[in-house]
């Protein structure tokens, strides 16, 4: 039988890349990104993956890129940046960059394949935060674009009801973007107080594989702290 396919988008590292090797198994993959590169090698270790590299900001790139799809049964949202400071200092490029990344570019790029989930009764998994069920001082920007993400979720999930949405909010997750995150704040990088991005791939790969008459709508995870 023809295995479904899945687009992972953010597919180059961290959760994304996780999330690429806990779905080969059973799934045909896309992998999108911009790191061609960093694509072609993650496909080439799969065996089931295609490198889909494209700018998600840019909606012409976008467009034509999805113009070459024929099905989709699965899309995993796993794209997105981390910009911190107080609210304060957060000038409109800073807004504008962060909402563009983490809600527009997620926004067009469903409405895009639509048709396509649509005709698979499909799944849409969109990699959210903690800072999509609470906002703390600093995080004011990059928590807004994941309470929007969140709110883009449930009203997709009421208006498609032959479709499967879930959000996932991981606590922090050892990932390249985490350093970053923490080289922000100023402080240590402790990943042993952090999730594995494998451990979020799990848990996406488990919704994505529940059986049919199951919709896992939304799935919170918290760090379990392991000896340093």
């Amino acid at each position: 039988m023809t295995r479904p396919v899945a687009l992972v988008t953010g597919a180059s590292r961290g959760i994304g890349a996780a999330t690429a090797r806990a779905l080969a198994p059973t799934h045909d993959l896309l992998l999108g990104g911009r790191d061609g590169a960093a694509l072609a090698e993650l496909a080439g270790s799969l065996g089931s993956a295609t490198p889909w590299p494209v700018d998600l900001t840019d909606t012409g790139a976008l467009t034509a890129a999805v113009s070459g799809l024929d099905r989709l049964d699965v899309l995993v949202h796993s794209a997105g940046i981390a910009e911190l400071g107080p609210l304060a200092g957060a000038d409109v490029d800073t807004w504008r960059r962060t909402l563009d990344v983490n809600v527009v570019a997620v926004a067009e790029l469903t409405r895009l394949v639509l048709p396509l989930l649509r005709a698979s009764r499909g799944h849409v998994v969109l990699v959210n935060s903690g800072a999509g069920l609470r906002a703390n001082s600093g995080w004011g920007v990059y928590a807004a674009s994941k309470f929007a993400l969140r709110a883009f979720a449930d009203a997709l999930r009421a208006e498609e009801e032959d479709l499967r949405v879930t959000s996932v909010h991981p606590g922090r997750v050892d990932t390249d973007m985490q350093r970053g995150v923490r080289a922000q704040e100023s402080g240590d990088y402790q990943p042993n107080l952090y999730l594995s991005a494998d451990s979020v791939a799990r848990a996406v790969a488990g919704a994505v594989t529940a059986t049919d008459d199951a919709h896992v709508t939304e799935i919170v995870l918290r760090p379990r702290p392991r000896p340093a």
